[in-house]
């Protein structure tokens, strides 16, 4: 698998899928957004839909950081589609808000270095900055369900990190102090870390 951080994000065109309709959609549409762009292995499994419906919990404060939220999967539209009709108590996603994307044939996966040897996405996911640069990535296993927390704490240290210039040390929260990219700077916060 490529490193892709710091690189930019490859270019995609695809339906995308909506409650209330499909659309075509391209990374190069999106550029001047952060985009969060997550893959995961195939509609009406198992830990896929605890993973779409609890990113779904926490859109709004995707929308207030300005973020695009877009999940991946190998699947068609019509069953990206099937898959948000169906209740959350008959195995579906029903309620989310956000766009899935059909990548079949696994193009889209592919590029990003996520798609393994039996034609399914790993889980991984990309967070883009408004210039299409991707400052973040994780894989996981396909047992291993994502942390949505982390991810917003992602989008929130780059968010500081572009607005004030300083870097954000280990566990940083929104209202954590962060450093100055100096070595007396680092030495200060690790003092005082240690004392408190």
């Amino acid at each position: 698998m490529e490193l892709l951080v710091t690189k930019a994000a490859p270019e995609f065109k695809t339906t995308c899928v909506f409650p209330d309709r499909f659309e075509e959609v391209s990374l190069s549409n999106l550029h001047g957004k952060y985009i969060v762009l997550f893959f995961y292995p195939l509609d009406f499994t198992f830990v896929c839909p605890t993973e779409l419906v609890s990113f779904q919990e926490r859109l709004e404060d995707f929308k207030k950081l300005g973020v695009t939220l877009l999940g991946c999967s190998i699947d068609s539209h019509f069953t990206h589609r099937a898959w948000l009709e169906t209740p959350l108590e008959k195995g579906g996603i029903e309620g989310v808000q956000y766009g899935l994307l059909s990548d079949i044939g696994g193009k889209i996966a592919k590029s990003y270095g996520v798609l393994n040897d039996d034609g399914v996405a790993l889980r991984g996911l990309f967070l883009i900055d408004q210039k299409g640069i991707i400052r973040h990535q994780v894989v996981n296993d396909l047992p291993l369900g994502r942390n949505v927390e982390e991810v917003l704490r992602m989008v929130e240290a780059l968010q500081h990190v572009e607005q004030h210039g300083e870097v954000c040390p280990a566990n940083w929260t929104k209202s954590a102090k962060a450093i100055k990219p100096t070595k007396e700077s680092v030495s200060n916060y690790l003092s005082e870390k240690k004392t408190a």
